[in-house]
C-alpha cells in the first residue's frame, strides 16, 4: 500500500469512528491491513491470503485484505496494539498473549492440555471455543474480535547444546518462551530456565548465547532456518496451543451487520482451511528440518515431563476446574 492509499483508508476508518459520512462509506473500498510473524506460505498467512480473495469476490472488490507477512508490522506485541488502535484490522497471533486478558484462554496454554490433534479441534470446533471467542471479543478493554481458531501445532524443545531425552536433560538449558507466565513456569518447573522474548529477538537471541534455544512447531522452527543455531529438536510435545485470527474493534464497530457476517463466515471456513494446510507443511517441514542438518529425536517417556509440570497446573488451572473437566471430557 502506498501512502496515497493509506491516508485514504485511514480517512475512510476515522469517517466511520465518527459517523460522518457512513452510508457513503459503506459502499466505499474498503482495504482491511492483515498481519503475520510468519512469511507468505506460511499455512496461517495462506489461509487468510484466501479469505481476502473470497471477501473481494463476495463484494465485487469492495472489500479485500492486504497482507503483511514476515514481521513487517513488528512481532505479536506490537501486532495486538496496532489492531486495538486500529492501525492494521487482522493479525493473527498466538493465545499467550491473551491469557492475562482472558484467563480463561490460559486453560489451552497449560502443558500437556490436549490428548492430540483430533482432541484439540473438537474442542476449538465446538461449543468451547466458540465460548472462548466470545469472551475476547467481549473483553471491554481487549479491543480485539476473535473470528476464528487457526492449529499451530505440537511445540517441542530445541537447542544448542544437546537431545532432550529426560526432564533431567533440561537441567540449565536458557530456552525462549512466549510472553506469558504460564510459559515461562513451564520450562522452570521443567528444569530449564524460561525466558520471555519476543518472537522477533530469537534469532538475535540465540546469535548472541542470550538463550540456548527454544521450543516450537516443525514449521516455524524450518521457516525460520532456527536450525542454524539450534540444532537439537526434541519431540518433547510439552504444548499445543491453538492460535487466533483476531480482528480490531475499532475497525469492526464501523462495519455493517453484513460485512461482519461476510467476514465471520470467510474466517470460519479459513479455520477448516488452514488445517489442511497445516498438516501438508508439518510433513513438508520435517523432511527439510532433517535434510538441513536438524538433530531430530522422540522422547520416548513423557509421563515425568507430565509430572514435573503438576505445579502449574495447580496454579493456572485451579480457578478453571470445570472448564478443564468439560475439555477433558471431550471425545
Amino acid at each position: 500500500m502506498n501512502r496515497r492509499e493509506f491516508l485514504g483508508t485511514t480517512a475512510a476508518a476515522t469517517l466511520a469512528a465518527t459517523g460522518v459520512g457512513t452510508s457513503a462509506l459503506a459502499q466505499a473500498k474498503l482495504v482491511l491491513k492483515a498481519t503475520d510473524v510468519h512469511p507468505l506460505g506460511y499455512p496461517t498467512v495462506e489461509a487468510v491470503v484466501r479469505m481476502g480473495k473470497k471477501l473481494e469476490t463476495a463484494t465485487n472488490g469492495r472489500l479485500s485484505i492486504q497482507m503483511f507477512p514476515a514481521m513487517q508490522l513488528g512481532g505479536e506485541k506490537e501486532m495486538i496494539e496496532q489492531a486495538q488502535v486500529g492501525a492494521l484490522q487482522i493479525a493473527r497471533i498466538s493465545v499467550g498473549p491473551m491469557g492475562p486478558l482472558v484467563p480463561e484462554l490460559n486453560v489451552f496454554n497449560l502443558p500437556f492440555m490436549f490428548r492430540d490433534d483430533a482432541h484439540m479441534e473438537k474442542v476449538i470446533d465446538g461449543e468451547i471455543g466458540d465460548e472462548m471467542l466470545k469472551k475476547l471479543s467481549d473483553h471491554p478493554t481487549a479491543g480485539l474480535i476473535g473470528l476464528c481458531w487457526m492449529n499451530a501445532g505440537t511445540r517441542n524443545v530445541y537447542n544448542s547444546k544437546k537431545p532432550i531425552t529426560t526432564v533431567e536433560d533440561l537441567k540449565g538449558l536458557k530456552i525462549r518462551m512466549m510472553g506469558n507466565p504460564v510459559f515461562v513456569d513451564t520450562m522452570n518447573s521443567l528444569g530449564g530456565n524460561g525466558v520471555s522474548m519476543g518472537f522477533d529477538q530469537l534469532i538475535n537471541g540465540m546469535q548472541t548465547g542470550v538463550v540456548d534455544g527454544a521450543e516450537n512447531n516443525y514449521p516455524t522452527y524450518e521457516s525460520g532456518q532456527h536450525y542454524r543455531y539450534a540444532k537439537y529438536y526434541s519431540k518433547t510435545g510439552h504444548l499445543m496451543i491453538p492460535e487466533i485470527l483476531v480482528f480490531s474493534k475499532r475497525t469492526w464497530t464501523t462495519l455493517s451487520k453484513e460485512d461482519q457476517d461476510l467476514i465471520r463466515k470467510v474466517s470460519r471456513e479459513a479455520q477448516q482451511e488452514e488445517r489442511t494446510l497445516w498438516y501438508d507443511r508439518e510433513k513438508e517441514s520435517l523432511k527439510k528440518m532433517i535434510e538441513a542438518g536438524a538433530v531430530v529425536n522422540e522422547v520416548k517417556d513423557k509421563a515425568p515431563f507430565q509430572a514435573a509440570v503438576k505445579p502449574v497446573w495447580d496454579k493456572y488451572g485451579a480457578a478453571h476446574a470445570a472448564l478443564i473437566k468439560r475439555i477433558q471430557d471431550v471425545k
